[in-house]
Formats: C-alpha cells, structure tokens, sequence
C-alpha cells in the first residue's frame, strides 16, 4: 500500500499525517510506504515546521528527518491513495488528475471535513495532531482489512 497525504505547504499538516500514519502501519507490522507533499512550492527541501516536530515528538512520533516537497503528476501513478487536508488541497490536486483513476485515488483525509490549518494558531498543532491520529487509525482498521 502506497500513500500520499497532501496539504498546502508539506510543513504543518501532511507531515503529521504522514509521521503518524507511518508510525502506526510499522506498529501494525505493515509494509506501507507513506509520503507526502505540498500543493505549494514554498518550502521545497525544508524540515516540517518546528511546532509540527513538537507536537509529534510528544506523541513518540519522530517526523524531524522528513523532507518538505511539491506534488506533482506522477505521484498518481505512485500512490494507491491520495489524502488531502481540505478542500483547497482537494481541488489542486484534482485539477492536474489526467483521467479517472487519477481522481479515484484522491479524498478529503477526514472523508467529509478539513483539517485546520495550524500555521497562524499555535493552539491548533495538539488538536489537529489528534484529529488525524484518529483518521489514520481508522485508514489502517479500512485499508487492511480491505473495507
């Protein structure tokens, strides 16, 4: 299983998700591969925010040796699936599918809602790690079970 969590800089909100759902698919003794990217190319090559190492770090999450990057086109034809944190993510990353196996890999990562973006609101960082803890739990309970 290949994938890919997408948000608008790949420093706050796809690096925790990518940390977190890579740290609970090698506790389940799964062999995913987990990335993720940014829409914007603001960051490319960067660490993930500090506050965003902090706050997975008081989990037991280590996401400090990821390394921030920009989507592109042929991460449809590497990934399995695509989730994006909110509906700006969705439609970006969206707009460059090229058919309809592009568009079936891509979804909200919260199914019908968005993860707030914690950049401006340091108060978001513990709720957002939380909310997407629980999301990627339940990824794993779906996607190994083949639901």
């Amino acid at each position: 299983m290949k994938i890919l969590m997408v948000c608008l800089g790949n420093i706050c909100r796809s690096p925790l998700a990518h940390g977190i759902l890579e740290h609970l698919a090698r506790e389940e003794g799964l062999d995913w591969e987990i990335d993720s990217a940014g829409t914007g190319n603001w960051h490319i090559g960067q660490q993930p925010d500090r506050r965003s190492i902090a706050v997975a770090k008081n989990y037991g999450v280590n996401i400090s040796s990821q390394c921030c990057r920009q989507f592109d086109v042929s991460d449809f034809d590497m990934y399995d699936h695509i989730f994006v944190m909110d509906y700006s993510n969705l439609s970006d990353v969206k707009s460059l599918a090229r058919n309809e196996s592009d568009l079936s890999k891509v979804s909200l990562l919260l199914k019908t809602d968005i993860v707030p973006d914690p950049y401006y609101d340091d108060s978001l960082f513990d709720p957002v790690y939380k909310m997407v803890e629980s999301r990627c739990r339940e990824i794993i309970k779906e996607l190994s079970s083949g639901a």
